[in-house]
């Protein structure tokens, strides 16, 4: 297994290279420091000693990627590419374009705790809310409460998250004030603003999971190993957690896996309706003001997370499939 997580992790590190190769020249290419400058300092109304200065404060005056007046290393050093991106794989994220955004590593560190908060209580209840009722389903599959559960899945699908959180804060925190309707706090205060959002999102992705997973369990529920557990005399239900539902958790820890990094990135809509100062939050201003460090910072630790949460999710298939090796 070792061999197999260090060659997945060599491979991880050439497609982390390609990915900051690739988003650096798009970046660079669509907006030069000149025009971040611009954007950054105020518009037209700029004069060209402001826009020196603004580059010089943030590394932006070096050449790109080859600086030819200075001498050995130093010319791939002291440029732009390396001070912005190479920096990266030392998880140096550097300083913001905006000056009101500050060190970008701090705030990564300051708001991924905030984002987790929010985000992991959502897929525990969320993974475990759909497929609990996605065997209920199953259980009842033909009949008119698997009919009218399909329909409301449906139905629910339909709606656009949007719509949920609009609703929601003005049933719940404008008319029957059972929760804040935005904003954060520290310690234990931040159950109460975190309640409406879980429940809301949690209620927004049920319909879409719950639909998946019955899909799979229906294909297991019809195989003949399940037949046969029947016709050994066990319950149904029994018959729906220890074969059916063991033997779909592949697929289910396939679909799982890839909401992982989502965790840590935290949710963009989310966090920005609700005020949650969180990583969402943050890329969403940094999109906003076009702040390209902090938006090309995202774009590399969603990267590395992405690559380290596929590994984990080939390690978990051998935990639930003793069949499957790692070679």
């Amino acid at each position: 297994m070792l061999n197999y997580v260090l060659r997945r992790l060599a491979y991880g590190l050439l497609i982390l290279i390609g990915v900051n190769l690739i988003t650096f020249v798009l970046f660079f290419t669509v907006n030069t420091p000149d025009d971040m400058a611009r954007l950054n300092i105020g518009g037209k109304r700029v004069t060209p000693d402001q826009i020196e200065k603004w580059k010089v404060e943030r590394g932006y005056d070096k050449p790109l990627l080859f600086n030819d007046k200075l001498s050995g290393a130093d010319k791939l050093t002291e440029t732009v590419f390396w001070d912005r991106s190479v920096s990266l794989f030392k998880f140096d994220f550097g300083r913001a374009d905006n000056a009101s955004a500050g060190d970008i590593g701090y705030q990564i560190r300051q708001r991924m705790g905030v984002s987790l908060q929010l985000t992991v209580p959502l897929f525990l209840l969320g993974l475990l809310a759909s497929v609990i009722f996605a065997l209920w389903l199953v259980m009842f599959r033909g009949t008119r409460i698997d009919f009218w559960g399909v329909v409301a899945c449906v139905f629910m699908m339909s709606i656009s998250s949007l719509i949920y959180i609009i609703a929601g804060q003005f049933l719940f925190s404008r008319m029957a004030r059972l929760a804040p309707i935005s904003g954060y706090a520290n310690g234990l205060d931040a159950l109460r603003f975190l309640v409406l959002p879980i429940g809301l999102m949690l209620l927004a992705s049920l319909a879409g999971q719950a639909r998946f997973y019955r899909t799979l369990f229906l294909e297991e529920a019809g195989k003949d190993y399940v037949r046969t557990a029947r016709a050994k005399g066990l319950g149904e239900v029994r018959v729906m957690r220890a074969h059916v539902l063991r033997n779909a958790m592949l697929p289910i820890i396939t679909s799982a896996g890839g909401l992982l990094p989502g965790l840590f990135m935290g949710g963009l809509l989310t966090e920005s309706f609700f005020g949650i100062p969180g990583l969402g939050a943050y890329t969403i201003d940094a999109i906003a003001s076009q702040d390209f460090a902090i938006v090309r910072s995202m774009v590399f630790l969603g990267a590395v997370l992405y690559i380290l949460s596929n590994i984990l999710i080939d390690v978990a298939y051998t935990w639930a499939d003793p069949r499957v090796r790692m070679q």
